[in-house]
């Protein structure tokens, strides 16, 4: 009765099993993996967030397959705050960037086509790649003091079946951004092979140190696709608004957009009242982001605080690596910190990596929650 592409193990595994029952004993889970903001005691979420849901104009339906104009336009002008010009005509809202990555799955690629992905990463697009009938291809990410992307296996895992490069910048849950050098190798790269550039940068605006990022919708080179929106960038994920912007050469993006037109067509998902609050959400978007960046700095600052901790290096994002020393595999690590401590992290098999040895904490949690499973983590485990 149902099709192959939706023939996953649905049961829960070990740990999920693990964490069900702790919580019905009564006891509760000190949980290093939430990157939900709505639980983590943030300041910003206060009624009157909620006023900008509450427009006459959201009582009229009058819609537009890339996003109401003045929507598209406080996108762009987000951009223009950080030194970049966008065409509002060359942008798409989306309910959310899976959504996004749904639609140039369909403008890009024919069913058993592929698509090349950094590894590790966060497991999103193995789900989304079933379900559009296309085939992921990993390239690695390698670390030697950061993560940076192996362009010379990228090159060589390019065949007659690829039609995209995926980067996510910064990646989760590296943490790692793209230099200058390697985004603009990377749209050499792909307008080399007739192929398309589709850069995630929804932690984009969360750095560890203030030093200017290059953004991807400077790339000129090669059709280049930008994911971003509300979930990350203000914190709102329960709002469900994304955006990809278009660019590159502009035969390329035109023939693009007017494709995208009628594929946005077709579901026209995003509310009128989130995209007409989005207006004023954007506006403020550096009330909504600092404190979220302030958290994610503390978090990450008290990992050097801890005796023994061995944290990788990161320099954005939400989430942080340890390294854990490897006389058990890190499944059964995971098990027994919530076996005997309550604490929950991930195990870095979740998200790809190469071998064992790994596991991942969100840098999210209120301070408290954070620095007392953190420093439970270190004096029980020495990692």
């Amino acid at each position: 009765m149902f099709t192959k592409r939706t023939n996953w193990n649905t049961r829960p595994n070990a740990i999920a099993k693990k964490v069900a029952e702790i919580r019905a004993s009564g006891a509760s889970v000190l949980d290093l993996t939430e990157t939900n903001p709505t639980r983590c005691g943030f300041t910003f979420y206060r009624q009157d967030l909620l006023q900008s849901l509450t427009q006459d104009e959201a009582l009229v339906y009058d819609p537009d397959p890339r996003g109401l104009v003045q929507t598209r336009e406080a996108i762009a002008a987000y951009y223009t705050r950080g030194g970049h010009t966008i065409d509002p005509e060359h942008l798409f809202v989306t309910a959310g960037t899976s959504e996004a990555y749904g639609h140039l799955f369909r403008l890009l690629l024919e069913p058993g086509e592929c698509i090349l992905v950094p590894t590790p990463s966060y497991p999103l697009l193995e789900f989304l790649a079933d379900i559009h009938d296309v085939r992921l291809k990993p390239y690695p990410l390698h670390y030697d003091d950061r993560w940076w992307p192996d362009l010379d296996a990228l090159r060589d895992a390019i065949d007659d079946a690829c039609r995209a490069i995926v980067a996510i910048h910064p990646n989760n849950p590296t943490g790692s951004y793209l230099d200058s050098r390697e985004l603009e190798e990377l749209g050499a790269i792909a307008a080399a092979s007739d192929l398309a550039l589709i850069v995630d940068e929804v932690f984009f605006d969360y750095p560890m140190d203030d030093d200017a990022k290059a953004r991807s919708v400077a790339n000129g080179e090669a059709l280049t696709f930008t994911l971003n929106g509300i979930s990350k960038t203000l914190g709102l994920p329960q709002m469900k608004l994304s955006w990809m912007v278009a660019s590159g050469p502009d035969e390329l993006v035109e023939a693009a957009c007017d494709r995208l037109e009628v594929i946005a067509d077709t579901a026209l998902s995003v509310s009128t009242p989130i995209q007409l609050a989005a207006c004023d959400w954007l506006s403020r978007a550096s009330h909504f982001s600092a404190e979220i960046l302030e958290r994610v700095r503390s978090n990450y600052a008290c990992l050097s605080t801890c005796a023994g901790l061995d944290a990788l290096s990161v320099e954005g994002g939400w989430s942080a690596i340890l390294r854990i020393p490897r006389t058990c595999p890190e499944e059964q690590f995971v098990l027994d910190l919530l076996e005997q401590d309550h604490i929950l992290v991930d195990p870095g098999s979740f998200y790809g990596f190469a071998s064992e040895g790994y596991v991942v904490v969100s840098l999210l949690p209120e301070p408290g929650v954070f620095q007392d499973g953190i420093r439970r983590l270190a004096a029980r485990h020495q990692v």
